[in-house]
């Protein structure tokens, strides 16, 4: 830069230049910044098939898109797949807010990893109704399980969903059996409707309560309790211990209730501390022990052949929501139908019907 006090007339005064700035951005920004090369069906693959975990992560990246080049891939990957599938045994964990779910799976988790095999944690975190984002901060909480080089831990935003449970957590689970998890947790929301959807993907279905919350039944609906394999109450640690029993005497009592299961297990009640890591082998023996029961009766290939034939269905109801919302000429209409309804012009059922019957005859021309 040229200083004017450097001239003829200011003689005695002089003004150096300085140090030359470098650019305020990292020259090899770019170079950190390239874009992964895209891979092919096969490359993801036999990536998968090896137990590479990048890539693992990468193809779950593709599968929960809704790019439709995207999810020409992913449905080719998840064939290819699923040979190398079914090879795991899957727990769902369920429970109330605050019931312990995340600290719990790291202890759960933990102790698997000590008997040897792999495990995946898939965990669902909500997502906000207005904005439709996640906080996805589950691995905060599975410290030890985060570190650990035999796990993998993937939260995925429940988009809202049924039950909180991620739209293609179903295909997860197959690319994680593919690439050699031999024992998968699914954790859920816990939000208490859509538990269905959990039940329907998992080989045991376990749920978590608290005592010393007041009624200790408030927390927990028939439904949930009619699907439940197990219940443990957490938190039985220090003075909470006799109350933990007394709210799992109470648990017992009730299940006893309801009708048999069709697996003819008897669902079982106990107590533990996820924190202090009490009575963890307990909890597991008895998750093994209904796999071990459900497997020598038939009802282990039963009840994985209905959950198939299930998420058959639910794959045609959500391909037909999606080829219906993505109609070009659909999403015109439905900003007319809007005005109308919210004018008084028509009702919400017959807006609803007449977007319908032009959704029909246009797929009739066809």
């Amino acid at each position: 830069m040229d200083h004017p006090e450097n001239s003829e007339e200011y003689k005695g005064i002089k003004v150096s230049s300085g140090v030359v700035q470098p650019d305020s951005v990292n020259p090899y920004f770019r170079k950190h910044r390239q874009r992964k090369p895209k891979l092919s069906a096969s490359e993801f693959v036999e990536g998968i098939l090896k137990g590479d975990i990048t890539i693992l992560s990468r193809a779950v990246t593709l599968i929960e898109s809704l790019r439709p080049e995207h999810q020409t891939i992913a449905r080719e990957v998840i064939e290819k797949c699923l040979p190398y599938s079914g090879n795991s045994v899957r727990i769902g964990i369920s429970g109330v807010p605050g019931a312990g779910k995340s600290t719990s799976i790291d202890t759960f988790g933990m102790h698997v990893l000590k008997e040897g095999g792999k495990l995946a944690v898939l965990a669902i975190d909500p997502s906000s109704e207005r904005t439709k984002g996640s906080i996805l901060g589950d691995k905060t909480r599975m410290e030890r399980l985060t570190a650990h080089p035999n796990a993998f831990i993937r939260p995925s935003p429940s988009a809202g969903s049924l039950g909180g449970v991620a739209r293609k957590t179903r295909e997860t689970i197959i690319l994680c059996e593919a690439a050699g998890f031999d024992k998968i947790f699914v954790e859920t929301v816990g939000v208490g409707q859509g538990e269905t959807a959990v039940h329907s993907m998992v080989d045991f279905f376990l749920f978590i309560q608290l005592t010393g919350m007041g009624d200790e039944l408030q927390g927990i609906k028939r439904g949930i309790m009619e699907m439940a394999d197990g219940i443990v109450i957490n938190k039985a640690d220090g003075d909470n211990k006799q109350n933990a029993e007394i709210a799992a005497n109470l648990f017992r009592n009730v299940l006893h209730l309801f009708p048999a299961p069709k697996s003819g297990w008897t669902p079982q009640v106990l107590t533990y501390s996820g924190f202090y890591g009490y009575r963890i082998k307990e909890v597991f023996n008895m998750i093994w022990s209904y796999i071990d029961f459900v497997k020598e009766n038939g009802f282990f290939e039963h009840r994985r052949n209905e959950q198939a034939k299930y998420w058959m269905y639910e794959s045609i109801n959500e391909s037909l929501k999606n080829d219906f919302y993505n109609h070009p000429e659909i999403a015109e209409r439905l900003v007319d139908a809007e005005k109308r309804v919210l004018s008084g012009k028509q009702t919400s059922f017959e807006a609803a019907q007449d977007l319908l019957d032009f959704y029909q005859s246009e797929k009739r021309r066809f």
